[in-house]
């Protein structure tokens, strides 16, 4: 397949990294008494309502990181964690820079980065994406972050900050994302669009089906097959 796409802006939670199978590990080896599946998607399932918040301007700006902990907060409470003391909620929060990357990432993106600039386009803030880079041997040429723009996705400024960055048109950039929502976003700015499947993003008892992804310009299972799809 041919794309004009010279630059990839990868989406990194569930696209990147395995947020869900890292918390369950980190819960079980903090020996914590809760079901570590339950756990982890009541803890995602705040992301999107702590960010509407924020774009919604009923927030101030908030990196994500506090946002993570004040959710954290209070699902400890929810799930009888309550007693939690500062080093341990401290520990727990900063999961999020230490998440595993999916088997395929490292290979697909070293792959990709040969014919393709590849950076981040994240909702997560630098400082955590620049920690989960040096963990996970994420070999990204610039790490980006809706930080930067002081907007979270899906607001146009994050999308259509990344041609700016690079002074490139909208359809020489191409988001990379798990999330059909994200890439419709970036799609209506003009960007190239890559959907990445991952079907255990919230984990084995929640599989993701399929979505309809004829409206994208390309689809994958893997980042090694966008790799050979995009001619690397």
């Amino acid at each position: 397949m041919t794309t004009a796409a010279r630059v990839l802006a990868f989406d990194v939670f569930g696209t990147v990294v395995d947020w869900h199978g890292s918390i369950v590990r980190e819960v079980d080896r903090m020996k914590l008494a809760v079901d570590g599946d339950a756990f982890a998607n009541a803890w995602r399932a705040g992301y999107q309502p702590a960010m509407a918040e924020v774009r919604k301007g009923q927030k101030a700006w908030t990196k994500i990181d506090v946002l993570h902990r004040m959710i954290l907060d209070r699902i400890l409470d929810e799930f009888g964690l309550n007693h939690s003391d500062e080093p341990t909620r401290q520990n727990l929060n900063r999961i999020w820079h230490r998440l595993a990357p999916w088997p395929d990432t490292v290979p697909g993106l070293l792959r990709l980065k040969q014919r393709f600039t590849i950076v981040t386009l994240s909702n997560g803030n630098l400082g955590l994406l620049s920690n989960m880079a040096k963990a996970a041997g994420l070999p990204w040429d610039l790490i980006l972050s809706a930080e930067v723009f002081r907007h979270y996705k899906p607001d146009p400024e994050t999308y259509l900050g990344i041609a700016d960055v690079f002074d490139l048109a909208p359809q020489e950039i191409m988001l990379v994302a798990a999330h059909t929502d994200d890439l419709q976003a970036a799609q209506q700015c003009g960007l190239k669009t890559a959907y990445i499947h991952r079907p255990t993003e919230f984990g084995k008892q929640q599989l993701k089906a399929m979505p309809d992804v004829s409206g994208f310009d390309v689809s994958a299972d893997s980042f090694t097959s966008l790799a050979a799809a995009l001619g690397c």
